[in-house]
C-alpha cells in the first residue's frame, strides 16, 4: 500500500488472503447471505480494523442507498459557533439529535454561493437540513422536485408550501405578547422591525396586527433618532415592541435611542421584544424562541423522511413567554 494513501478493499483482500469480492461481502454485512467460514469473516474484519479502513461515503451510498450521514447547510459564510449567536443553539440541537439517532453530520456553508451547483454538493448525504432567512428558490426546488429529503429550520412558505420545515410559532407568541400589553392599558403601541422581509419577520408583524390592528410600524436598517422616540411618546405611545433577528439591528437601535433620550423602562415607556434581545439578555419582556428544540425536531423529521416513515412534514413549535421587567402598566392605570 503506497504511503499516504487510505487503505482500500484490495489492500484488505491481499493481506487477508481472500478475494476483493469476499471483502466487499463481509464489509457490506453479507446481506445476500453468502456462505463463508466464520474464520474468514473474522480475519477480514480484523485486517480492516488494523488498517483503519473507512468506507468511502459515496461508494457506500451506491451500495446500500444510505450513508447514515445528514447534511446541515447554512447560507452564511461561516457556521454559528459563537454561543452568543442566535443560531448557535440550533446547531447544538442538531448535533444532539443526530448523535442520538446514530447519524453523522456533514456541514456546508454558503461560502460557495447559492447556485444549483454549490447546493448540489449536499447529495453526498442521505438528506440535508437548511437554515437561513431566505430560500434560493431554483436550487431548492430542484432538490424537492427530485425527491431528495430536505428540511428547513424555520417556517418556509416558498415553492407553494412544498418545503418541509420545523419552525417557531411567531404569530401566536407575538399576538399573545401584544395582548398582554393591551391588558396593561397600552392602547398606543409602536412596532419596530428591520427592513428585511423574511417569513419570520412577516409572522411577527402578523401576530402584532392580530392583537392590535391599528399598531404603527417603523422599519429600521440603522440607528433610530432620539427625536423619533420622543415624538412617539408625545403622540401617546406607551409601549415599544421590537423584532428580534440574528443581526439585532432593531433592538440595538431602540435601546441606544432610549438611553440617549434618558428614558427608562418601564417607568417612561414599556419595552418588549418578539424573542430574546441579542447578546447577554437583560431583564426584558419577550418570549423564548425554541432554537435548540427546532434543531432536534428538524433532525428527527429529516430522518423520518429519509426512511419514508409516515409523518407531518411541517411543524411549528410553541414559544414560551418571558415575563421580564421591562413592561409595566400604561401611564394612567398604575
Amino acid at each position: 500500500m503506497p504511503p499516504g494513501r487510505p487503505p482500500r478493499q484490495v489492500d484488505i483482500a491481499r493481506i487477508a488472503g481472500v478475494s476483493q469480492a469476499t471483502v466487499s461481502v463481509v464489509l457490506g454485512g453479507n446481506r445476500a447471505g453468502v456462505r463463508m467460514a466464520e474464520s474468514t469473516r473474522r480475519r477480514v474484519l480484523a485486517v480492516a480494523e488494523d488498517l483503519g479502513y473507512v468506507p468511502h461515503p459515496v461508494a457506500t451510498r451506491l451500495a446500500s442507498a444510505r450513508t447514515n450521514m445528514i447534511g446541515l447547510y447554512t447560507f452564511r459564510a461561516t457556521f454559528p459557533t459563537d454561543v452568543a449567536d442566535s443560531y448557535y443553539p440550533i446547531l447544538v440541537g442538531v448535533e444532539d439529535a443526530a448523535a442520538a439517532l446514530g447519524q453523522d453530520l456533514v456541514l456546508f456553508t454558503g461560502a460557495a454561493g447559492q447556485s444549483p451547483e454549490a447546493i448540489r454538493r449536499v447529495r453526498v448525504a442521505d438528506g440535508c437540513l437548511f437554515f437561513g432567512r431566505h430560500v434560493p428558490d431554483e436550487p431548492i426546488a430542484r432538490l424537492v422536485d427530485s425527491g431528495f429529503p430536505i428540511v428547513y429550520i424555520g417556517r418556509r412558505p416558498e415553492l407553494g408550501g412544498r418545503i418541509p420545515y420545523v419552525g417557531a410559532d411567531y404569530v401566536t407568541a407575538s399576538a399573545d405578547l401584544v395582548t398582554r400589553l393591551r391588558g396593561l392599558g397600552h392602547r398606543r403601541v409602536r412596532y419596530v422591525r428591520e427592513t428585511d422581509d423574511a417569513p419570520s419577520s412577516a409572522d411577527r408583524e402578523q401576530g402584532v396586527r392580530r392583537a392590535a390592528p391599528d399598531t404603527a410600524v417603523t422599519r429600521l436598517d440603522g440607528p433610530l433618532s432620539v427625536d423619533a422616540v420622543r415624538s412617539w411618546l408625545a403622540d401617546g405611545v406607551t409601549a415599544i415592541v421590537v423584532e428580534e433577528t440574528d443581526t439585532g439591528v432593531a433592538y440595538t437601535a431602540v435601546r441606544a435611542a432610549l438611553s440617549a433620550a434618558r428614558l427608562s423602562t418601564p417607568e417612561d415607556v414599556s419595552l418588549a421584544v418578539l424573542g430574546r434581545p441579542p447578546g447577554v439578555a437583560p431583564d426584558v419582556t419577550g418570549f423564548e424562541v425554541p432554537y435548540r428544540e427546532m434543531g432536534g425536531a428538524a433532525v428527527r423529521l429529516l430522518v423520518d423522511l429519509i426512511t419514508e416513515q409516515p409523518t407531518t412534514s411541517q411543524r411549528l413549535l410553541h414559544c414560551p413567554p418571558v415575563p421580564g421587567g421591562s413592561v409595566g402598566p400604561a401611564a394612567g392605570v398604575r
